[in-house]
């Protein structure tokens, strides 16, 4: 079908730093061969180019690598920067639990484990509204000024004096903090092809890792302030402000899209959208199209991706709000407890950058990669189950062995960024999936339980169960997709002109879900 496009095309010899494009989807020009979605409009980076033939300018390989350098400056440090900061502001609660906050502010019984779920009740509800207004606002400044929220509501925690007013300001940062993780994903893949996501991915999921060695630096610096104030308010309020300071800097410096970047000239623009075409996923669309949420909860996929959310992160609800509490429980004084974190931080984000290279040398592997990423998760869960008490190194080894999982989590992450299309289903996906991630997070805390402290068998059986289950569904997702891809290659292969014929570039920016259009490049399912 054709296409008219809804905003006047960027002329060849513009040479001007304005933004090209705006998100005004109303003026109309000449026809096109573009080939849209059935809600009757396409993607946002149809308006650099009047029509497919426009695709393919000449580039030269020095001028591509000089690009996409260009890009990974303005993207990967804000994220991966913020991304460190988000799992410090997490872990808050754990560092303050060995500052004393829980005598302080008199918790008893469950008290503690609730603060640390309800976090993630705030997550929950604001999830699917965060991820609706990602797709109608610019998605820099939205990211930024949620940033800026979750460090001010960080800091009010340092005037808590109950339980009920602490619960409150945790809801509310969770809440705050639901659009990180799908933003995140969001602009990784307007950004980079399916190719370089996971190593992208896990470039700033690195900082996970970094944030955890970060956070026990800082843990033991805080601790050993001498001021009027008790060492878990100091907490609140320098990593409360430190996340204020850098949403500021998200507001003002993250770009929100290939198509408006200032920073880039109106070629530049143009090359980053094109080396998208292979995608076949698009940029980002600004309408809410109904047919892509009622096509998102009939897709298998969703649900698969919203258990991996669940058993992914159950082992992470417990670890990361009573990590500090494990390790103080093998003998070690509250400081030097901050300071054990640091390696097993670095442990993870090496096992993260080992495990995306990897998928990069090793085309069409990240279920099988997935798997052995969850293997030492399993046997370190095990090991700190069943080794005694009074070796300490062997238990401390045993729980450092718990971080991989992160690296399996990020390719969970680029496994569902690669196999969806359709930017309002994308959207959808990425909300169902962090609704799983909150419910893992929310009951993880509860199986460790205070009358089992510090040994917490019940939360220990935990991850093990959750790991295996995760290995199940791994296995089922990859066996579906690979039959997906077959189905796929046999009805593409029956079309004139075969696998080799299709016309990629009509589809390139169609706003298409991954269910409407079979031209990827050889099927949408990455052969995992």
């Amino acid at each position: 079908m054709g296409w008219r496009s809804p905003i006047p095309p960027v002329s060849s010899n513009d040479n001007s730093n304005k933004p090209s494009a705006l998100h005004d989807e109303a003026t109309h020009t000449k026809a096109s061969r573009w080939k849209i979605s059935r809600a009757g409009d396409g993607d946002t980076a149809m308006a650099l180019f009047s029509g497919p033939e426009e695709l393919h300018q000449p580039t030269s390989p020095e001028e591509a690598k000089r690009l996409e350098r260009r890009i990974d400056y303005m993207i990967l440090p804000y994220l991966a920067v913020c991304y460190a900061f988000f799992y410090i502001d997490k872990t808050t609660l754990s560092y303050a639990a060995i500052f004393n906050i829980r005598e302080d502010l008199h918790l008893t019984g469950t008290d503690y484990n609730w603060l640390s779920s309800i976090f993630y009740f705030g997550f929950l509800v604001w999830a699917f509204p965060t991820n609706l207004l990602m797709q109608r606002l610019p998605i820099g400044r939205y990211l930024g000024f949620n940033i800026f929220m979750w460090g001010f509501f960080l800091m009010l925690q340092a005037a808590c004096n109950s339980f009920a007013t602490l619960a409150t300001l945790r809801a509310l940062g969770g809440a705050a903090e639901a659009c990180s993780d799908p933003s995140f994903m969001l602009i990784t893949s307007m950004w980079y092809t399916r190719r370089q996501q996971p190593v992208r991915i896990g470039l700033w999921y690195t900082a996970n890792g970094l944030g955890i060695a970060g956070g026990g630096l800082l843990g033991y610096a805080i601790g050993n302030i001498k001021g009027a104030l008790p060492s878990w308010k100091y907490e609140f309020l320098i990593i409360g402000a430190l996340c204020s300071a850098w949403g500021v800097v998200m507001f003002i410096m993250l770009p929100d899209s290939p198509v408006t970047a200032k920073l880039l000239t109106p070629r530049e623009r143009r090359m980053a959208v094109e080396r998208l075409r292979e995608n076949q996923t698009g940029v980002e669309n600004k309408h809410l199209k109904g047919y892509q949420v009622r096509e998102a909860f009939m897709d298998y996929k969703l649900y698969l991706f919203f258990i991996l959310g669940v058993v992914g992160n159950v082992p992470n609800g417990g670890i990361s709000n009573f990590g500090t509490i494990i390790i103080k429980g093998f003998g070690f004084s509250t400081l030097v407890t901050t300071l054990m974190q640091v390696p097993y931080g670095i442990f993870i984000s090496i096992c993260i950058l080992v495990c995306v290279f990897l998928n990069d040398r090793f085309k069409n592997r990240r279920c099988l990669f997935i798997i052995i990423f969850l293997i030492p998760n399993i046997c370190g869960a095990f090991s700190l189950r069943f080794t005694p008490v009074d070796q300490r190194v062997g238990r401390l080894i045993s729980y450092y062995l718990t971080g991989p999982y992160n690296a399996a989590f990020v390719l969970i992450l680029s496994l569902q960024t690669a196999n969806t299309a359709g930017h309002t289903k994308k959207v959808v996906t990425n909300a169902v999936l962090f609704l799983g991630y909150c419910t893992g997070n929310i009951v993880g805390p509860f199986f460790y339980k205070t009358s089992q402290q510090p040994t917490y068998s019940l939360g220990i059986w935990s991850m093990i169960v959750s790991h295996l289950m995760e290995v199940v569904v791994i296995l089922t997702l990859w066996i579906l997709l690979a039959r997906e891809n077959k189905r796929r290659d046999r009805v593409q292969g029956e079309k004139d002109g075969g696998l080799e014929g299709r016309d990629l570039d009509a589809t390139a920016f169609s706003d298409m879900t991954d269910r409407e259009n079979l031209k990827y490049v050889r099927s949408p399912y990455h052969r995992d």
